[in-house]
């Protein structure tokens, strides 16, 4: 269930290209998940760790877990 949560989540994912070469990333209704690297492949890897750390902070504070598909865009 917690993979299919990240899967679902990571496929939301938006990145960009930015001036100075790096890739920024974000996944779109969740706050504060966002990640910079050098590479698109850095990026993604680092936007996951910040998810998989949203979602812990998440459930220690009692947070429910809702479909990503649900959180809003």
């Amino acid at each position: 269930m917690l993979t299919q949560f990240i899967q679902a989540a990571m496929h939301r994912a938006t990145y960009e290209l930015l001036k100075d070469q790096s890739f920024y990333g974000e996944i779109p209704g969740f706050a504060g998940v966002y990640a910079n690297a050098p590479t698109l492949e850095a990026c993604r890897d680092q936007l996951q760790e910040v998810l998989e750390g949203w979602i812990v902070l998440g459930l220690r504070l009692g947070h429910t877990m809702a479909d990503p598909g649900r959180y809003p865009a």
